[in-house]
């Protein structure tokens, strides 16, 4: 059975089961925007099996988060089956998906989740155009993505030294110029590997001063630099899901970027997967391929009222709280994609209606 049946095992599911379609998503979130090239459709599965919790009182929260809609994805269905009573929320500052459960008292067995969706990705691309600063209408709506994040700083003398190289390398001051320097500093200047501790959390200053890490590490840094610079970037995260097969388990999560130009919107770019694959250095300024799914934007992320812990660094496993305390115990999870048939597209689709 493998870990693609992590939930069939062990446990007993109730019989809760939502199921959400892009309907869903519009009407919370707005329609997404126009269709991409190179669309490809498939199924993600998301598994996940908490505890046994052996100590502590109720309540108990499981938070999970889900697929949400955003020019580059639709969300066609979602189903959730769940081991306690729950709902699907929305978090009010990005706009993240998300599936609350709550149970009263702390259960004898496990807590088991799982998300089925229907996903179709296309491929984002922009060109970045030259234009002018923010104006203050821009800078106002954007606030959420110029400010600093607990281990994302700007405006930090930390940035200075890194700074002073991009400035004298850029063709230009103009947003587009700099942005363009500061992806390709990073690019050039910080190495993807994982060795010892410390990598990972998306620490602007473990990027400085240690100079390698992860897709988080990578991002942060390229995020402190642009919001330095007055250029709005937010953070996002997910799941590869990799186009060179039909299926397959998927180890961990990826994350990217976008920052916002006047006059051209927001630019996909992934630094971290340009240095792993440089002659693709110029396709990841200005694209994102149909490689991935986006499932939360931001940092520092409270989940509604329920969520008495500190803000989530980033937000793409399982939180859980117990009597309003997160609790760090073991979570067992699994993600797989897959085909997703037409018949059950349209199967899912009636079902809701």
């Amino acid at each position: 059975m493998g870990r693609f049946g992590l939930l069939e095992r062990g446990a007993r599911l109730h019989a809760l089961t939502f199921f959400v379609t892009t309907a869903f998503f519009v009407a919370v979130l707005g329609a997404p925007a126009s269709s991409q090239d190179e669309s490809r459709r498939f199924s993600f599965r998301y598994a996940a099996k908490i505890g046994p919790i052996e100590s502590g009182s109720g309540p108990v929260h499981v938070f999970v988060p889900m697929p949400r809609v955003t020019e580059q994805q639709k969300v066609l269905s979602a189903t959730v089956k769940a081991s306690i009573n729950g709902k699907v929320e929305v978090e009010t500052t990005h706009g993240n998906v998300f599936w609350h459960g709550v149970a009263p008292e702390v259960p004898a067995g496990p807590i088991m989740v799982q998300i089925d969706s229907v996903i179709e990705r296309g491929v984002h691309s922009v060109v970045p155009a030259s234009g002018p600063a923010l104006n203050d209408e821009e800078r106002k709506l954007h606030a959420s993505y110029l400010g600093p994040n607990e281990r994302v700083v700007v405006a930090h003398e930390i940035l200075d030294p890194i700074l002073a190289e991009i400035r004298a390398a850029r063709k230009s001051d103009a947003p587009a110029d700099s942005a363009r320097a500061i992806y390709d500093w990073v690019v050039d200047n910080v190495e993807y590997k994982k060795v010892g501790t410390g990598w990972g959390n998306g620490d602007t200053f473990w990027a400085c001063s240690e100079r390698y890490g992860n897709c988080t590490d990578f991002h942060a840094l390229f995020t402190s630099l642009a919001r330095t610079e007055g250029i709005p970037a937010r953070f996002e995260i997910g799941f590869p899901v990799p186009d060179d097969r039909p299926a397959g388990d998927i180890g961990g999560y990826h994350c990217w970027v976008q920052f916002y130009l006047p006059g051209t919107g927001w630019v996909p770019i992934d630094a971290s997967e340009a240095f792993k694959h440089p002659e693709k250095r110029e396709m990841f300024f200005g694209t994102h391929p149909a490689d991935r799914i986006h499932l939360t934007t931001g940092r520092d992320l409270q989940l509604g009222p329920d969520h008495k812990g500190k803000p989530l660094n980033y937000f793409v496993y399982p939180h859980v709280e117990v009597g309003g305390v997160p609790w760090e115990g073991e979570i067992e999870k699994a993600f797989r994609f897959g085909p997703a048939e037409e018949e059950e597209v349209a199967k899912r689709t009636s079902e809701v209606r």
